[in-house]
């Protein structure tokens, strides 16, 4: 099986290979960074929404992954071992949204 390469792939190469430098020089402002008050606000509640889903999807998917009904155990049986689980199942989730928004 033979590989060809044609020009016009190799200039798609190139170029693709030279735009985040291109962009910088440029001063494009690509990405998710603010530009204003405005926009900063608008992103932060955007990260928040998505985060707080999450972090309920996370614990919906703990709950249905172990035995028992963890959210009956809290509200209805007052059960705090459930109560310390529940809440650091949630922390770890949080970290690891956190730390996936910021890498």
């Amino acid at each position: 099986m033979k590989l060809r390469i044609s020009a016009g792939s190799l200039a798609l190469l190139f170029t693709t290979v030279h735009l985040p430098a291109r962009a910088a020089e440029a001063g494009a402002s690509s990405g998710w960074h603010a530009q204003s008050l405005g926009q900063a606000i608008g992103y932060m509640l955007l990260f928040a929404a998505i985060g707080i889903l999450a972090a309920i999807a996370g614990y919906k998917l703990f709950d249905k992954c172990t035995p028992g009904d963890l959210h009956k155990e809290i509200l209805e049986n007052k059960n705090v071992a459930a109560a310390i689980v529940g809440g650091s199942v949630i922390l770890g989730v949080c970290i690891i949204i956190a730390a996936a928004m910021l890498g």
